[in-house]
């Protein structure tokens, strides 16, 4: 899997992932300051699953028609511990149940929603 952390997501979430075999790209390392559409951009074009905490994401699909087709994940977390999101996106990525692509998923506290795009 293919994964695109936008510049809100903790580094040390990047390198935990990093260290468990995903190829992730870090906005904040290597593209820092880029907007949220070439964030998109640069998704669609390497074909990487969006991680993030920025809720604008579903302006740019929805309004916008924007369609990163390996799909967004926005975490809608206030409280956590810089490595937490890394360590939940393990287990995530574990289920057999959730489709990524062509979806918007929403990772709240306590449910988790999908929207198809």
């Amino acid at each position: 899997m293919k994964l695109l952390a936008n510049e809100n997501f903790p580094e040390s979430s990047v390198k935990i992932l990093e260290n468990a075999g995903y190829d992730i790209i870090a906005v904040g390392h290597d593209f820092a300051g880029i907007l949220d559409s070439e964030i998109i951009e640069l998704a669609i074009n390497e074909h990487r699953t969006i991680i993030t905490f920025d809720r604008d994401y579903g302006e740019l699909i929805f309004k916008k028609g924007y369609r990163p087709k390996a799909g967004v994940i926005y975490l809608r977390w206030e409280n956590f511990q810089p490595n937490e999101p890394g360590e939940y996106l393990i287990e995530f990525f574990k289920s057999k149940d959730i489709q990524l692509e062509g979806m918007l998923t929403v990772i709240g506290l306590d449910n988790i929603r999908q929207r198809k795009f």
